[in-house]
């Protein structure tokens, strides 16, 4: 039976090289105050009225507060847990009536946030579909967004994405490390003590000098396209890298799920100390970052293995890679454009969407670059880019990784 390890720190002292077992900190050009500032925690309720009901009782929802506008026309108050934030108004709650009826709901939110993410409505919280686009109308240059809504006795969901609370990423966890090839563990506990997700992933149980690369997802809340397509790009390596040799020559550190606490607030972007965790990159003011970047340096080092890659799965408006600019010094420098030339191939893509950049904020792809002179990307996939296309790309993008991967460790 694989042994379940729980790390809740990190003691700093030297191996055998005399390097360091915690992260070092880092400066950048464009620094960012990271430390801990107040959020606006929403009241878990039941939002009742004479004919409908409402709740934001459950992991991941955002629905602040609920007025009744007219007979048919109710509005939905979303708010952000603190500003200035970015854009991506986050917003889930279930929603049902005494008898069938159809409503009109308009999602109004504070500061001029605008509406940003499609609708996606479930009746059991685990199969989605987007709804409609005869049911939707954006008013206020898009500041807010009308639903028609069907309503039943039976409970209605609605969200921003598809929601991948805390326990239903810690299910994905639990199935993936049935593989004999994925040992699950914890790199930590977040601000309000939910874990944080590690999975191992190697063929053997000695990884001792063998090249690691760094995977991780969830900075931001709402940005499940991005973990949707970090599952499709594990689960493709577990399956594949265990037989084509990958995993008997490379080790895995993935954290899935970097920011437990916003996702399971329901927040825009931040984390319960009201900051952007991948701006927290240089001081780890954040005990997740803290945390996970320790972890990941505890791991690396004491095992010997040389980091030659950091992935960080993001979503925004569309598909886009985040690379190094060629100026910036690296391992595997040939990597980046081979591999996203493989993928644009495999996938059908006529543009492969690369904006590359210089190491100027502390964000995670520039910490890979700055703590271990890997190679760091940001992946990102677009808010509405279709579920089975995410799928294919996270597939195609392993398999091409694993490909050059191994033609480097071979020559």
């Amino acid at each position: 039976m694989k042994k379940i390890v729980f790390l809740s720190c990190i003691l700093l002292f030297s191996c055998t090289a005399t390097k360091p077992l915690i992260a070092t900190k880092h400066s950048y050009p464009n620094p960012v105050n990271t430390t801990k500032r107040p959020v606006q925690t929403q009241k878990k309720q039941v939002f009742s009225f004479k004919d409908i009901a409402a709740t934001n009782d459950f992991p991941s929802a955002r629905l602040n507060d609920m007025i009744q506008l007219n007979d048919s026309t109710y509005e939905a108050r979303i708010w952000a847990e603190n500003f200035p934030i970015n854009p991506s108004p986050w917003y889930a709650f279930k929603i049902w009536s005494k008898e069938e009826r159809k409503i009109a709901l308009v999602l109004d939110y504070s500061n001029g946030q605008k509406h940003r993410y499609w609708p996606k409505l479930s009746t059991d919280g685990q199969n989605w579909t987007p709804i409609d686009s005869s049911a939707i109308q954006l008013l206020r240059d898009t500041t807010q967004a009308v639903l028609r809504l069907p309503l039943t006795k039976d409970t209605l969901w609605v969200a921003a994405q598809e929601i991948q609370d805390h326990k239903r990423v810690g299910q994905w966890v639990d199935k993936i490390a049935e593989n004999a090839a994925v040992r699950k563990s914890f790199a930590g506990k977040s601000a309000e003590g939910r874990s944080l997700y590690h999975l191992n992933i190697h063929n053997s149980e000695n990884f001792q000098n063998k090249p690691a690369i760094l995977i991780i997802s969830r900075q931001h809340p709402p940005e499940v396209t991005g973990f949707l397509c970090m599952k499709a790009f594990i689960e493709t390596i577990v399956s594949e890298g265990a037989t084509n040799g990958f995993l008997d020559k490379y080790r895995l550190l993935v954290y899935p799920l970097m920011n437990p606490d916003g996702v399971d607030l329901g927040h825009f972007r931040h984390n319960t100390g009201g900051v952007d965790l991948n701006r927290d990159w240089a001081n780890y003011h954040q005990p997740e970052i803290e945390q996970v970047t320790n972890h990941m340096v505890y791991e690396t080092t004491l095992h010997k293995n040389e980091v030659l890659l950091g992935l960080d799965f993001h979503s925004t408006y569309r598909d886009v890679y985040y690379t190094p600019h060629e100026s910036v010094p690296r391992k595997i420098p040939a990597f980046t454009k081979a591999w996203l030339e493989k993928i644009r191939v495999a996938t059908g893509l006529e543009d492969i969407n690369e904006s590359a950049g210089k190491i100027t904020r502390p964000t995670s792809s520039g910490w890979f670059n700055r703590q271990f002179g890997a190679t760091g990307i940001t992946y990102e996939i677009g808010d509405n880019t279709p579920r089975k296309f995410i799928k294919t790309k996270g597939v195609e993008s392993a398999r091409a990784m694993m490909s050059l991967l191994l033609e480097e460790n071979n020559e």
